[in-house]
């Protein structure tokens, strides 16, 4: 039997649809110079998957890291490179054995998309300072 009037249940009204963005847990990108395999093969283009709270304490607990706390960001980002070009594995030996400039870029990659959630920085424009976003992602140095 329906019942009708005060008091009677009603059907939950829909919802307007939402908009939301999934959530993004890898950010591609493209190293400055590259890695140089044991066959001198160069890999530029990657992937790096945002870290957990276990990826930010492990390395707490290796050796290598106590002896030398600099050796922290080369253990961090060995766990959260996900792809570099045609390398089957990528591990803290692969990330110790880059150029600086690339590990300096990776650090930075690393700080922008765990801290801030994006890879867009905000920038002006040191001749008529302008403000505008360039994309970190995928960038090499001297590109914009």
């Amino acid at each position: 039997m329906r019942r009708e009037g005060p008091g009677a249940a009603s059907a939950p009204t829909p919802s307007p649809s939402l908009s939301v963005e999934p959530l993004r847990t890898e950010f591609e990108f493209e190293l400055p110079r590259g890695y140089v395999d044991e066959s001198g093969t160069v890999h530029r283009n990657g992937a790096m998957r945002l870290a957990t709270a276990r990826d930010e304490l492990v390395p707490l607990r290796d050796v290598r890291v106590r002896e030398n706390p600099a050796y922290l960001s080369v253990v961090l980002l060995g766990r959260v490179i996900t792809r570099l070009g045609t390398l089957a594995n990528v591990h803290d030996g692969t990330v110790e054995n880059m150029f600086a400039s690339d590990l300096a870029f990776l650090q930075d990659f690393y700080r922008q998309i765990n801290a801030e959630g994006h890879t867009r920085a905000a920038v002006a424009c040191p001749h008529c300072e302008e403000s505008f976003e360039v994309e970190l992602a995928g960038s090499r140095l001297g590109e914009s």
